[in-house]
This record gives C-alpha cells, sequence and structure tokens, in this order.
C-alpha cells in the first residue's frame, strides 16, 4: 500500500524509520516526522546505543506524537550525501525490518526513498522480507506460530500515490515479491511433496489464466523425442521426470530470450550417492527450474514486449536396480552421446537436453539457470552467484541488470584448456573432467549443447550457477530468509526488461 498522510499519524502496529551513522553517532532519517518527533527518536537512540549501521533493527515503543505502537529503528549505513541512497540499502534495510515485525499484523515504512525507483525498492524490500512457510505447520495455535507469521500488511509512507511511477514502481515491487515467493516455495516444500510430476503440475497450476502457454511432456513424449538425459537421470526413480515448456508471445515482441532451468527435485547422487550430510538440503535442487517458471510468469504480468519460453527439466536422482551406472553411455536430445563417469553430475545432463531443444525455437538469447556444482560455493560463497557463457555483451548485459535488482553475480571464465578433459574414448564427451576448475569444466559441458544459430555461431547464451546463493542454510538475512532465497529470479526479469526496451 501506499499513503501521502503524515507518517507520525499512521497507527497501524509499527512504523519504520532509517537510523544511519554520521560523526561516529548514529541519527535519524525521516524528513516526514516533526522535528519534536525526530529529536525524541534521536534521545531514545542514544539510550539504547542504536548504531545506525546496516544489519541493526532496534524497537522502541510508546514514543511520543506516533500513533504507531512501536518504532523500528532500521540501519542504513554510512549516512548518503546528498541524503540519496542506493535501491540495494534501502531494499535491504525495509527487508531486514519486515523480518523484525514478524507476528505484527501492520507497519508503515518511512525510509529515504527520494524518488518513485526509492518507493519502488523499499516496497520490494518490504515485501521480501515479510515471507514465511508454513505450510507443514501443524498447528496455527501452537506455541509461538504467531510470531513465526509474516508480517501481513506493509505501507510505504511519505510517498505519492496519485504519482504514475510511483504507482508503478510498487506494482513492479509486488510482482517481482510474488514471483521470489512462489520460488521460495517450490524449493522448500519437501522433495516427496514434489516430485516431477507434481512440480509439472505446480507450474500448469501457477500459471492457469496467464498469456503464457503451458506444454508438459511426460516419460512417454521424452521417450518418443529422444531425451536420454532426462531419461538416463531419472529412470533410477519411481517417479518419473518431466519436461515443461512455457511459452510467452506477445503480439509485437522485439525479441525472444529463452530461459532453462534445472529441475532436480531430489538429488541423492544416484549410484554415486552423495553423504548423508551432502543429502539434507538437496530438495533446493530444482530452483534453477523454480526461478524460470517465477520469471516467465513475471514478466507476463508486467506486460514486456519480448517473447520468453522457459525449459524446466524435472527429474528426480536416485539409486536403484535401475539406476544408470557411472560408464553409461546416454543420448542426449539432438544425438550427442555422453559417457556418465559420475551420476551426480546430473543436472548438465537434463540441462543438455533442454539447451538443444530451446534451440530449435531460435531465440536470440539462452540463458540456463542451476545448482549446478559445488565448486561455485568453494570459489563464491553461498551469497555470490557465478555467470559465465560464450557472449560478452550478453554476460555483461546481464551483469549490470543482476546489480540493479540488488543480486551478486560474478563474471567466471570458460578455460578452453580444460575441455579436452572431458573427452571419452567412448563417447562424444564425458560428463566429468579436471577435477580442478569443477565449475568451469561443468560451463563448458554445457556449451556444447549451445545451439547454432545464423552463419553457424553458437547462439549467445550464459549460464548461472547458483549453488550456494539458492539456499540459505544460515541465520536469516536482510530480506533474505532461511532456507530457499528465491535467488537469480528479480535479475532475470531485469534481463528481459532489458532486452525488452532495446533492439535484440
Amino acid at each position: 500500500m501506499l499513503s501521502g498522510k503524515n507518517p507520525k499519524s499512521y497507527a497501524g502496529d509499527a512504523l519504520v524509520v532509517g537510523v544511519a551513522q554520521r560523526d561516529g553517532a548514529a541519527v535519524v532519517v525521516a524528513d516526514g516526522l516533526p522535528r519534536a518527533v525526530r529529536a525524541a527518536l534521536g534521545e531514545a537512540a542514544a539510550r539504547l546505543r542504536v548504531s545506525g549501521a546496516a544489519d541493526s533493527v532496534d524497537l522502541v515503543p510508546g514514543v511520543e506524537g506516533v500513533s504507531a505502537g512501536v518504532v523500528a529503528l532500521v540501519g542504513l549505513g554510512a549516512a548518503a550525501e546528498g541524503g540519496r541512497y542506493d535501491a540495494e540499502v534501502l531494499r535491504r534495510a525495509a527487508g531486514r525490518a519486515a523480518r523484525a515485525l514478524a507476528g505484527r499484523a501492520s507497519a508503515g515504512f518511512l525510509l529515504p526513498a527520494g524518488d518513485a525507483a526509492g518507493v519502488g525498492a523499499v516496497a520490494e524490500g518490504a515485501a521480501l522480507g515479510a515471507y514465511a512457510f508454513t505450510r507443514f505447520r501443524s498447528s496455527a495455535g501452537a506455541e509461538g506460530a504467531s510470531a513465526s507469521q509474516p508480517l501481513a500488511e506493509v505501507t510505504v509512507l511519505g510517498a505519492k500515490p496519485r504519482d504514475e511511477d510511483v504507482a508503478a514502481a510498487v506494482e513492479r515491487a509486488g510482482i517481482l515479491a510474488r514471483a521470489v515467493a512462489v520460488t521460495r516455495d517450490l524449493v522448500n516444500t519437501p522433495p516427496g511433496h514434489l516430485p516431477p510430476a507434481d512440480f509439472a503440475a505446480a507450474a500448469v497450476e501457477h500459471l492457469a489464466g496467464t498469456s503464457v502457454g503451458v506444454r508438459v511432456l511426460d516419460e512417454e513424449d521424452l521417450s518418443e523425442g529422444g531425451y536420454g538425459g532426462l531419461l538416463g537421470v531419472g529412470q533410477g526413480s519411481s517417479r518419473p521426470p518431466r519436461l515443461v515448456v512455457l511459452d510467452y508471445a506477445p503480439k509485437g515482441a522485439t525479441g525472444h530470450l529463452a530461459l532453462v532451468g534445472k529441475g532436480i527435485t531430489f538429488d541423492s547422487g544416484g549410484l554415486s550417492l552423495k553423504p548423508a550430510s551432502g543429502m539434507e538440503t538437496m530438495k533446493c535442487d530444482m530452483a534453477g527450474a523454480a526461478a524460470v517458471l517465477a520469471a516467465v510468469r513475471a514478466v507476463a504480468d508486467l506486460g514486456l514486449p519480448l517473447r520468453v519460453t522457459g525449459w524446466l527439466a524435472m527429474a528426480e536422482n536416485m539409486p536403484s536396480g535401475t539406476a544408470q551406472r557411472p560408464s553409461d553411455v546416454l543420448t542426449t536430445y539432438g544425438g550427442k552421446t555422453v559417457e556418465v563417469l559420475n551420476t551426480d553430475a546430473e543436472g548438465r545432463l537434463v540441462l543438455a537436453d533442454a539447451l538443444v531443444a530451446a534451440g530449435e525455437e531460435e531465440p536470440d538469447h539462452i540463458v540456463d539457470v542451476a545448482t549446478l556444482t559445488g565448486a561455485q560455493m568453494v570459489a563464491l560463497g553461498n551469497r555470490v552467484s557465478a555467470v559465465m557463457g560464450n557472449d560478452d555483451a550478453l554476460r555483461e548485459r546481464f551483469l549490470a541488470a543482476s546489480a540493479a535488482a540488488g543480486e551478486q553475480f560474478w563474471p567466471m571464465p570458460l578455460p578452453v584448456e580444460l575441455r579436452s578433459s572431458m573427452d571419452s574414448q567412448v563417447a562424444d564427451i564425458a560428463n566429468m573432467g579436471d577435477r580442478f576448475g569443477g565449475m568451469l569444466v561443468a560451463g563448458l559441458f554445457l556449451q556444447e549443447f549451445v545451439p547454432a544459430g545464423p552463419e553457424g555461431r553458437p547462439r549467445p547464451w550464459i549460464h548461472l550457477d547458483i549453488a550456494g546463493p539458492a539456499f540459505n542454510s544460515g541465520s536469516p538475512h536482510d530480506y533474505t530468509p532461511k532456507g530457499g532465497t528465491g535467488v537469480a529470479v528479480r535479475s532475470l526479469v531485469a534481463l528481459a526488461e532489458s532486452l525488452a526496451g532495446s533492439s535484440t
């Protein structure tokens, strides 16, 4: 919600106010409040030793002159020159405050937005922070259950509700936040409740009534079509694979973006079995497909003049008497053969099928998204994702889009000298190569399946490895909860917006 009313009269449960660091002290940043109220908050901040640091939230009850029951002082970090704060600073502050106010019915956010983009950032951050996954809680009346419920209502104060740019920014923020929440919900769903068929059904349901077409290929379709990667990975499970194809094709589309997502609904490693601790978070191995699903819906909701197709490659990787074996050879979609040296390198096999299939639609650009390698976490940790590809211009465009969206991606190379480590004596390529640089080897494998474009050159393609950032096993932070994070959704939408606004 938006409100242009005087913030001091906001009568919700809480009022959120920014606090910044200046000359070693914390200063209240709230131009919409009367001087006396700002002074009272400043005194309270001094008594409570509020730091104003960018990871802080301090609750102050019963502030004279404020109708809300409590004031949440949220840190903005160093005071900004001219009072203009970066959009990501506002997103994180709003998200942090929303998390701190879980269990409350309403909160008004009075942060130094400045313009429509800033208002959108506050709305987006607050909505992202007001998230909880409660589907499997047994009783809403259980002790502490109310506190686990997310903040129910967010109002951005001090904005201009009738300003078209402000209204559009807040509408966009709502679309993005809903897309991220859908992704988080899917990632957080236990694997026993989300086999490939159910994941496919969830995609169909999510897109019902929208302008996005959906087609589901079941195991018979996959067998007839020659999708050997998906079938090989899924053959050890009693719950067969699926390929879900999405198509948003508005009239007057200026180009075509294909998004390919890895959807391994649970990854045991197959016969190359993971250790028990390595399986604990493997319900998140479908985060790439979930992100693609949500991003395509968001693009359609925004009405972007860009055709976007989505390819969700879904399988469950399990060990059994029917599972693929190390040294088996698969024939992937399109005819290329792969020697499977490690059944736990399965994501690249399902993506190989989907990349080739996506290329048959002749898109201008291809992006694949996957929780692909543990090597990504070794190289970049759990908050920074990797991007690599065959087209510098597309990679740089994506990095600009992800930075604007507030998601951290880092460019990585595809060294040609590592390709030979995947040479196979019996097939066209092996699914494993050099142990060192495993993230890059996986990218080089995928590059082999990127289809050719005009004049025989490979189509512009980038690969996003989100293995670490897709699932937060640590403590919540800023607008990021514990569990599924929804990473990549906002960056994919921002990339689509960038492509829609230019000649492709």
